[in-house]
């Protein structure tokens, strides 16, 4: 926050001697954990969740000044400059992706719209499940239990009585009645829900006209495809790929088409005759993620930019994505050809989730299921946890 002194604002004071490398690791994680939040808030209209995501933001407005200060300082010469102005563009886009964040999840204060998302229209779903009496959970702590890589979900929070906990740790017990927010593919649901709840998951589609219907997929697929970018986003600067770089602008083009189709049905939808107050202020908290999901496209533009225009990385980026919380991983399929991405347990089993596959003659699946039939030389892009790399390398590659 800026501070008055004799007539003039200064935000010196608020500069920290800054490591650069933490610094980029920690806007990562916190962007990536933002989104999963704010569409946690939006889903469930939980207001508490909203509170954090908005805390988040002001982290990384912090963050980021840092680290512009500290850039700045580092420079010695011309290379210098050239290199930190692409880590500087980095954390600008993360800096984005968490104001959109907080769009979306700001949302959930003035409008309920949970029955325009359906789970199984969602790549990767955010559910609130309470754990259970008889739960294995009970007792154990999240570093016993390596929830992320025995069913694929990450626990984002944690709500004991009337207290928050979020960003566990692994040192963190799980008690009966913790109602537990958690992220991952939407097929490990059921599992996960099992394990918690000790119930099965009850999959409901709300009825909706076929105009609202046609909304509810279309903003689940904006959310998807965002979501998505940001992945490969990061996949193209981690592998200094141009070609993941050029799908991830092609997807940017097809979220701008996406937001200008969507637009027109909630105008459609507004112009309806019995179109009531409640309708319209439903229609426009949906525009309003609309445009959010819009701007976390363009922010991943803005990382696989840098790629595209030969922009140099300094070696601190490197350095940064060690300390990430999660790895983006490249592997080619040797020893899996022929079998699903569902029978490895690639997503159920070691927590990684499968961004892409690039076939052998060059094409893209975005998002591939569970049934996708790898084939020999297959490409396959993923985000997960560090602890399965190697054995998701051996499964893969021999």
């Amino acid at each position: 926050m800026w501070m008055r002194d004799n007539g003039r604002y200064d935000r010196y004071r608020e500069y920290k001697e800054t490591n650069v490398k933490q610094v980029l690791a920690d806007m990562n994680n916190i962007s990536e954990e933002m989104l999963d939040l704010a569409y946690s808030a939006v889903l469930y209209r939980n207001r508490e969740v909203v509170k954090e995501v908005l805390r988040l933001e002001e982290q990384m407005d912090s963050l980021l000044y840092n680290l512009r200060v500290a850039a700045i300082l580092g420079a010695r010469n011309l290379q210098d400059a050239v290199e930190l102005s692409g880590i500087l563009q980095i954390a600008s886009a993360a800096e984005n992706i968490s104001n959109a964040a907080a769009d979306i999840a700001k949302t959930a204060l003035s409008v309920d719209i949970t029955c325009y998302f359906d789970i199984e229209d969602l790549e990767e779903a955010v559910v609130h499940v309470r754990v259970s009496s008889k739960s294995p959970l009970n007792g154990k702590t999240l570093g016993e239990l390596m929830l992320e890589t025995e069913t694929g979900m990450r626990i984002l929070a944690i709500k004991r009585g009337d207290r928050w906990i979020y960003s566990p740790d692994r040192d963190e017990v799980i008690m009966e009645n913790d109602l537990l927010i958690a992220s991952g593919p939407t097929d490990s649901v059921p599992s996960f829900y099992r394990v918690v709840a000790c119930e099965d998951f009850a999959r409901s589609r709300r009825s909706r006209r076929m105009i609202y219907e046609e909304i509810a997929d279309r903003i689940a697929e904006m959310k998807n495809i965002s979501e998505l970018m940001v992945g490969l986003a990061y996949s193209a600067v981690t592998f200094q790929s141009k070609e993941i770089a050029e799908e991830v602008a092609a997807l940017e083009e097809r979220m701008d088409r996406m937001k200008d189709e969507l637009e027109m049905l909630v105008m459609e939808a507004a112009a309806a005759s019995n179109a009531s107050k409640k309708r319209f202020n439903e229609l426009r908290g949906i525009l309003h993620v609309c445009f959010s999901s819009e701007i976390i496209s363009d922010a991943a533009y803005e990382i696989a930019d840098i790629i595209l225009r030969d922009i140099p990385m300094h070696p601190v980026f490197a350095a940064s994505l060690r300390e990430m919380d999660e790895v983006v991983l490249k592997a080619e399929v040797k020893n899996a050809a022929g079998r699903t991405i569902e029978s490895l347990g690639i997503e159920k089993k070691m927590g990684m989730f499968v961004l892409a596959v690039r076939r052998k003659d060059g094409t893209w699946i975005y998002n591939p299921d569970e049934h996708t039939i790898l084939q020999p030389d297959d490409i396959i892009i993923m985000r997960g946890p560090k602890e399965c790399e190697e054995a998701v390398r051996k499964l893969l590659e021999g």
